[in-house]
């Protein structure tokens, strides 16, 4: 990502202020991440009165419930015109879903412990006002909750997915992804790619990663994710409507280490896998980790990722984690992989770009499309190649 880049501390980390005026004001006035779904009018109030309040800390109970006024408003105007009118209540509901998504940022985690009960209960808020406008569309998002079959250790019993079905002309099972979410964008953060999935008639599965949200796996036990993938696989087998021919997998962000991970562990099962902003080896190294908290994150990463690889301290987490998890050092990714798609930006200050490019050195022959000076993700540029590499690899 270049020296300059990789040493700057970026203006948004100096307070709320500069977080709104540099780098969420202008996203938010477009409804794109991480306000999608979302308004601009719901969200300038609370900012503003976030700045007049001198609250900087994102992870404070006031920051948190800065966002339930108005989100609760929303929410019972949606209510109030559920019968009448649906189409106009779901955008009401996902504008107060969108408020609660912002208001439990940086992130969220029930191992060992809920590690934040007031950011808990917007996460619950969201996942209830979210089904609200689901079930109001066409093509339902569903919540199914499936037994952890897999599981071992201090794995939980149960594992939440939310499974959307495009329109049939006739009775078939029909190709899926399952899209792999990332370290603050969950089950519920997913319209516009469901939508996507379903216009191309593929079902949506969506599923947390370990250490995130409602996910079962024990966050410390890197095996977990294979446990993880062999039960909601398993399950999809079972279930019986998806073409299990045809399944692809797409990790977002914290999700890409899981995607490289289950693109060379369950490499028969798969047709393809798209890896969008993966850390995969430098990017557990402890130099870098003390450099991403200055980058563009909203808020300091270092504290949420220790949690997420079940570190109860930053310092365990940097000293310990890159032995424990990295993909090079488990000898991952030396395995072949089935068809493996690599996204990103070249200035990603989250997860190094060299992550991307190490794959290169290894396995399989992989692909990729890095898009020059973006950041994280390769937003707002990535999508337009995920699709028809998508297209591409399902009509294969």
């Amino acid at each position: 990502m270049g020296k300059e880049a990789y040493e700057r501390k970026m203006v948004h980390h100096q307070g709320m202020k500069q977080l709104w005026e540099s780098k969420w004001k202008f996203p938010c006035s477009i409804s794109v991440y991480p306000f999608h779904d979302g308004n601009f009018e719901d969200f300038e109030p609370v900012f503003l009165d976030l700045i007049a309040r001198n609250i900087n800390d994102g992870t404070s109970t006031e920051y948190t419930k800065a966002f339930f006024l108005i989100a609760a408003s929303l929410t019972k105007q949606g209510d109030d015109i559920q019968t009448s009118n649906p189409k106009q209540a779901s955008g009401l509901y996902l504008r107060a879903a969108c408020l609660y998504r912002i208001s439990r940022f940086p992130y969220i985690s029930a191992f060992p412990t809920v590690n934040d009960d007031t950011k808990w209960e917007a996460w619950t808020l969201q996942k209830s006002v979210y089904l609200k406008a689901a079930k109001t569309w066409e093509q339902p998002v569903t919540e199914v909750v499936i037994p952890h079959t897999h599981k071992s250790g201090e794995d939980r019993d149960e594992i939440p997915m939310y499974v959307r079905f495009p329109k049939q002309e006739k009775e078939g099972k029909v190709p899926a992804v399952l899209l792999m979410t990332g370290i603050d964008g969950y089950r519920p953060d997913n319209t516009q790619r469901s939508e996507e999935f379903i216009n191309r008639g593929w079902a949506a599965v969506i599923v947390e990663i370990p250490g995130t949200a409602d996910c079962p796996a024990d966050p410390k036990d890197p095996e977990g994710s294979e446990r993880l993938w062999n039960s909601v696989l398993g399950w999809m087998e079972k279930d019986g409507r998806f073409d299990m021919g045809k399944i692809l997998v797409w990790g977002l962000s914290s999700g890409g280490y899981h995607a490289v991970r289950i693109a060379h562990t369950h490499k028969e099962r798969l047709k393809g896998v798209i890896a969008q902003g993966a850390g995969v080896h430098e990017f557990f190294g402890k130099e870098w980790i003390e450099k991403a908290d200055g980058h563009e994150y909203p808020f300091l990463l270092s504290p949420a990722m220790a949690l997420k690889h079940g570190y109860m301290n930053i310092e365990d987490y940097k000293n310990g984690v890159q032995k424990k998890f990295s993909l090079l050092e488990l000898g991952i990714l030396e395995k072949p992989s089935t068809r493996l798609l690599l996204i990103n930006g070249t200035h990603d200050g989250l997860m190094p770009i060299e992550d991307s490019m190490l794959l290169f050195d290894h396995g399989t022959p992989k692909e990729a499309r890095f898009f020059d000076k973006a950041l994280h993700m390769g937003y707002p540029m990535a999508n337009a190649s995920v699709y028809p590499w998508m297209e591409s690899v399902m009509a294969s």
